[in-house]
């Protein structure tokens, strides 16, 4: 009988009690992208359309056992990580998956929410960009993240392609600096990576307030496409085309009274399976 096992995907992240962002937004968009979903809480928060209203980190040595039940038993080979409260738990996060071997580690540098939300204090970049940048495949900060990660302002597509390079110093494989934040008609995410490969992939603006969880989506489709056997520029790509349907999808529905979510389902795949080796 020949055996199969599910394209799996690990999140570590923290909880969006809205369902727009964090660990639901990567849950609903691993399932869209035919990926099996796993998950570490790193926080759980009190949040809505609106905004944040409270933020509770989990104890650092509840990620870690979180992770390690995971990796120890399902073991998905493609990493996201989003929000990190702390500079503990930075450091445990990092600290457990150098414990694993062959992982693609998508980083999403969360700082502030889209409502604008500090999530992650200035204490917390030391140990950000020393333990973790270093063991990244992919850093992707947006333009505010990559302008307090350089230190320079950034206000156009120079800036970016500037600030990408600039950000390849902190040691991970490759970074993708992304412009959602800029104005124009056209949007772009610039990237870069330790072969000195670019790239710049653009989209066209569509004017919505449903935007509530775009970065979060965006690393967790990547991660997805990776997991389904694309290289990282091609996931990248596909994760950016899938982020720009997603809005445009659900530009025109009602959630809440503020920034909405994105659609994350507009097109399920079914869920994608590969042949397992057996022990």
């Amino acid at each position: 009988m020949m055996v199969y096992k599910y394209n799996s995907v690990l999140t570590i992240a923290g909880s969006d009690s809205g369902g727009g962002a964090g660990i639901q937004a990567d849950l609903k968009t691993f399932a869209a992208l035919g990926c099996y979903g796993t998950s570490a809480i790193t926080a759980v928060t009190a949040q809505n359309t609106l905004g944040i209203n409270d933020i509770h980190p989990i104890p650092p040595a509840i990620v870690k056992s979180q992770i390690m039940a995971v990796m120890d038993d399902i073991r998905p080979s493609v990493i996201k990580i989003g929000m990190l409260p702390n500079a503990e738990i930075i450091g445990v996060v990092a600290e457990t998956l150098k414990m694993y071997n062959d992982l693609t580690i998508i980083v999403d540098p969360v700082m502030k929410s889209t409502s604008g939300t500090d999530l992650s204090g200035n204490e917390s970049l030391k140990v950000l960009i020393a333990e973790l940048f270093p063991i990244a495949t992919l850093i992707a900060p947006n333009i505010n993240e990559a302008a307090l990660l350089t230190g320079n302002h950034i206000s156009n597509i120079d800036d970016m392609r500037s600030a990408a390079l600039a950000l390849l110093k902190y040691g991970s494989n490759a970074v993708l600096v992304k412009g959602g934040h800029l104005d124009g008609e056209v949007l772009y995410n610039v990237y870069a990576d330790q072969s000195h490969t670019k790239e710049t992939f653009s989209y066209p603006y569509i004017p919505s307030l449903n935007t509530h969880g775009t970065g979060c989506t965006l690393a967790s489709a990547i991660a997805s496409y990776i997991a389904s056997g694309q290289s990282l520029v091609e996931a990248i790509a596909a994760a950016g085309d899938y982020v720009n349907k997603a809005i445009q999808q659900g530009r025109n529905v009602k959630t809440g009274q503020g920034c909405g979510p994105l659609n994350h389902g507009f097109k399920p795949k079914s869920l994608q399976k590969k042949r397992a080796k057996l022990n």
